[in-house]
């Protein structure tokens, strides 16, 4: 399948505007450059809704540090507690934040009979492997003893996020049925968008789509140089989760891919060895989007049939 064309058209506009030197690719940029534009593609890409309450909060992790969170749930939602899904957004874990993808999380939560927890962990290079698994840990251990006071089922939760956020989902999930010490919450489900699983080679996905289709495989590759310290990191089943020596037991994964992605491939390999040790999977494609297309619903009108897909699907789980 061809692109969509309003995307096409889209990707003409930025291929345009890298030839006339107004945009340079990710892996071109500092960290902070490449932040910068990361949030403000947000506003490009998608503008919050507004029938959605948030507010922020803070967490603490185990060395002390303060995380930024951000609690969403519609207002409708009065019977308390309330299941939860703990969110954790994308951007290679170098780039990306509570605000880049505030429009989606706000979208899901509308969308959802559950409150949205969208965590904001700490990004490389100031913060290195494992630190982002940690973080993640620690915010989604805190629900236990923290979570009721919010309103939050701890009996009834998701993990879910986009590419590196969906690493960070699955690792959780992992960790949950090998490391129970580790992670205390007991997931019911785990949504995996467009996920990276497999830092350790090159796919035929990572040829194809090279260059071209917003995530770069030169981008990857130097947000691994952030957050790795080497190649012994990238074997690591915590960034390559498709590594990981035992599959089973996990809680039923949502895997999305997108067909213009050079995550492709080890994204659907990651959903196959799933299905192998025994999961329940569902695994569902946009042969005509790229990567990234979950904060698109401003600029692609299919993106919002796709996000009450993944809430009703959530719902089911949860309820």
């Amino acid at each position: 399948m061809s692109l969509i064309a309003d995307l096409e058209d889209f990707l003409d506009l930025a291929h345009m505007g890298r030839m006339t030197g107004k945009n340079l690719p990710m892996h071109a940029l500092t960290p902070a450059q490449a932040r910068s534009e990361f949030e403000q593609s947000a506003s490009v890409f998608d503008v919050p809704v507004p029938q959605v309450d948030s507010y922020d909060l803070r967490i603490q992790a185990r060395d002390g540090f303060s995380l930024r969170a951000r609690l969403y749930r519609r207002p409708e939602l009065e019977v308390s507690p309330v299941p939860v899904v703990v969110y954790f957004h994308g951007g290679g874990y170098v780039i990306g934040s509570l605000d880049s993808h505030d429009a989606l999380c706000r979208r899901l939560a509308a969308l959802g009979d559950f409150a949205l927890l969208a965590v904001d962990y700490r990004l490389a290079p100031e913060w290195v492997f494992p630190t982002a698994v940690h973080d993640a840990c620690d915010a989604v251990n805190w629900l236990l003893q923290d979570g009721i006071k919010h309103g939050l089922d701890a009996s009834r939760v998701a993990f879910a996020g986009d590419s590196a956020g969906g690493t960070l989902s699955t690792v959780l999930s992992i960790l949950a049925a090998r490391e129970p010490q580790a992670v205390t919450i007991v997931p019911r489900a785990q949504v995996l968008l467009y996920p990276v699983t497999d830092g350790s080679c090159k796919r035929d996905s990572h040829v194809r789509y090279a260059e071209g289709y917003l995530l770069e495989t030169a981008t990857m590759d130097c947000f691994y140089g952030h957050y790795a310290s080497g190649e012994e990191d990238l074997r690591d089943w915590r960034i390559s989760p498709l590594l990981a020596a035992d599959l089973s037991g996990l809680a039923p994964a949502l895997v999305y891919l997108a067909g213009y992605d050079p995550l492709y491939d080890e994204g659907l390999a990651y959903a196959e060895q799933l299905k192998i040790a025994g999961n329940d999977v569902l695994l569902l494609e946009e042969p005509g989007m790229t990567h990234d297309f979950m904060r698109m619903s401003g600029l692609l009108e299919e993106v919002p049939v796709i996000h009450a897909r993944v809430a009703g699907w959530l719902n089911a789980q949860l309820n």
